[in-house]
């Protein structure tokens, strides 16, 4: 299937926050809270006309920081935005492995108005991945007797670091534009 054909298949923001289970209040206050000044890379983008494709599922704590600014992004730069569920996708998902063998999200799919690809961004930013990475650093092995609930406990940090701390909303942000805007450098 053509990225313009799943681009139509998909959500809209409001659906899929309306259909959302979990981490629901999460992305809503991350949504409320963060807002996008003014950016002359924005302009450019706005110039663009480009859409994006939105892997994800409710689950995800990754999702619930991504998607929210993502939806910023895409408010200022009048950026249509198409989402999938991702385990209901998994053609398409499969096509935008993690280092090949990973289907993590969220994963962005930047398209122009004739459904190519742009760029792609996800499942979290480069400093991100460090601070995720540091935090499961000192889970126990599996089978250790305490894993479980240390897992729990990890995932409880994770999900307040990345909903709380605004400094990670801005480091996503610049990670998606830098993104964008090296795509923008590349010759056709």
């Amino acid at each position: 299937m053509a990225l313009n054909e799943w681009f139509a298949k998909g959500m809209s923001p409001g659906t899929y926050m309306e259909q959302m289970t979990k981490h629901k209040e999460n992305l809503h206050y991350i949504y409320e809270r963060f807002s996008v000044t003014d950016d002359e890379r924005l302009t450019t983008l706005k110039q663009k006309n480009d859409r994006v494709i939105v892997l994800t599922e409710d689950w995800c704590g990754d999702a619930m920081l991504n998607v929210p600014i993502l939806f910023h992004i895409a408010e200022q730069a009048n950026m249509d935005v198409s989402l999938l569920l991702r385990d209901s996708n998994l053609e398409l998902m499969d096509q935008y492995l993690t280092n090949g063998k990973s289907r993590s999200i969220p994963i962005f799919i930047f398209i122009d108005q004739d459904g190519n690809e742009v760029t792609t961004w996800g499942p979290r930013a480069p400093e991100m991945q460090a601070k995720v990475e540091e935090l499961f650093k000192a889970l126990p092995a599996k089978d250790d007797p305490d894993y479980e609930q240390k897992w729990k406990e990890t995932i409880a940090t994770m999900t307040e670091m990345l909903r709380d701390d605004e400094n990670n909303w801005h480091t996503v942000y610049e990670s998606i534009i830098n993104t964008l805007e090296r795509a923008e450098k590349m010759p056709s």
